[in-house]
This record gives C-alpha cells, sequence and structure tokens, in this order.
C-alpha cells in the first residue's frame, strides 16, 4: 500500500513539473524576442560604423589625389621666357 502512495505521488510530481515546463514557453519566446532585436540592433550600429569609416577614406584619398594633382600642375605650367637684355 505504502508503494502505491509513494508511486502515485511521484508520478503526480513529475507530471506536474511537466505542465509547468511548458508554461515557460512564453520566457523562451521572449528571450528569443531580445536576441533578435540585440542582433539587429549591432547589425546597424555595425553598419553606421562602417559607412563612417568609408565616408573619411574617400575623403582622405580625395585629399591625397588633389595633392598629387596640384604637384603634377605645378610641374607641368610652361615656364616663363627669361627676358630679353
Amino acid at each position: 500500500m505504502k508503494l502505491k502512495l509513494l508511486l502515485s505521488a511521484t508520478a503526480t510530481v513529475l507530471f506536474a513539473c511537466g505542465a509547468l515546463a511548458q508554461q515557460d514557453n512564453g520566457g523562451i519566446k521572449q528571450d528569443t524576442k531580445d536576441a533578435a532585436h540585440s542582433a539587429a540592433s549591432a547589425t546597424k550600429k555595425t553598419g553606421r560604423k562602417i559607412g563612417h569609416g568609408t565616408k573619411k577614406v574617400v575623403h582622405k584619398g580625395a585629399h591625397a589625389a588633389g595633392k598629387g594633382a596640384s604637384k603634377v600642375e605645378h610641374k607641368t605650367e610652361p615656364k616663363p621666357s627669361p627676358t630679353p637684355q
């Protein structure tokens, strides 16, 4: 008799734990949503940083190209002819 009571009590506890575990899906669902929102935010932030870095590189390259063009322009300017004496 005691064995039946012990088995039924154990079965009841196991079924109750199973029911509680099934109700916890809302927390898992919310955790998944939070992780997805965090990933989206990180992706946007990374994209902005890459865009800013690219803009800096392009501007520096344009500046360097301008400096090089200026040097070439000065070298190719016609030299003034010497004044006759």
